[in-house]
């Protein structure tokens, strides 16, 4: 299915300019509709506060707070739209932030946000932001890194590959993006024959099924260390110089992730390039 319409989350953080301009590039190359959304906090007074003049500061800083903040985020959705023919529209509502865009993600074909920055400070992207709305919207999620992006993604593009259920499902998500890009690397770590998993030889059906649609694809079979196979994947990205990575998350049950590690949340700790996620 063609992205005719890309959602983008737009803050008041340094990396927003770029995630906007990274998705306005992607709504022109798609001619898709772009849609900038802004969250602001809803107010929560202290509990130790009951009214009067405290109260009246305490609310006044939060609007201020706000107005700089929705600001500071259409300025930078504005800017990466300028001088691009494509329709857009912007978004600014008041809730919690994961919750608001996993609302409005599931009217989008492709989501747009960063990735959680721990040196931040203060916070502005809620960390397992990305991961949530994958998981809570059935939709994908691009998912750009805190150190920003110096080209649009998509030309050169990684495909990790176990045969889940999950990475089919990222890949069919990213079929916009593997049928236009020079090269698709497919990799399979640890990848063993089955009949019910990768077949007799691992790659090989999944190579013919993306060459179908017109991908370039080839394969690449490695083998993780001590099952570090989130580390392997961001080191095999940087070696096959891919600009892109494409992986289904969590394939276990997200709390065994969360107590044993897993590559889901290594890939998305360890950024280098967008990545596309989906659940």
């Amino acid at each position: 299915m063609p992205y005719k319409t890309i959602l983008v989350h737009c803050d008041a953080g340094g990396m927003a300019a770029n995630r906007a301009r990274v998705a306005a590039d992607l709504a022109v190359r798609f001619g898709a509709r772009l849609v900038g959304i802004h969250v602001c906090a809803q107010f929560t007074p202290p509990p130790f506060l009951e009214g009067g003049s405290a109260m009246d500061a305490l609310y006044r800083s939060y609007q201020d707070q706000v107005r700089a903040s929705e600001a500071a985020a259409a300025e930078a959705f504005q800017k990466a739209v300028a001088g691009k023919d494509v329709p857009t529209e912007w978004r600014s509502l008041y809730g919690w932030t994961t919750e608001e865009i996993s609302v409005h993600a599931r009217y989008a074909d492709l989501i747009v946000v960063g990735q959680h920055d721990p040196a931040e400070t203060p916070r502005i992207t809620p960390p397992g932001l990305p991961e949530t709305i994958a998981l809570s919207t059935g939709r994908p999620v691009l998912v750009t890194p805190h150190i920003g992006v110096s080209a649009s993604p998509g030309k050169n593009i990684l495909v990790c590959w176990n045969a889940s259920r999950e990475a089919a499902r990222a890949a069919s998500d990213a079929m916009p993006f593997l049928t236009a890009a020079e090269k698709v690397v497919v990799l399979a770590i640890d990848a063993k024959p089955s009949a019910k998993g990768h077949g007799a030889e691992p790659g090989a059906d999944v190579a013919a099924w993306l060459a179908r649609h017109g991908a370039s694809v080839t394969v690449q079979r490695d083998t993780a260390v001590d099952s570090d196979v989130g580390n392997l994947i961001v080191s095999r990205a940087a070696d096959f110089v891919s600009d892109m990575i494409v992986m289904g998350v969590y394939g276990h049950s997200r709390m065994r992730e969360v107590v044993l590690g897993g590559a889901s949340r290594t890939l998305l700790a360890s950024l280098t390039v967008p990545a596309l996620i989906a659940h």
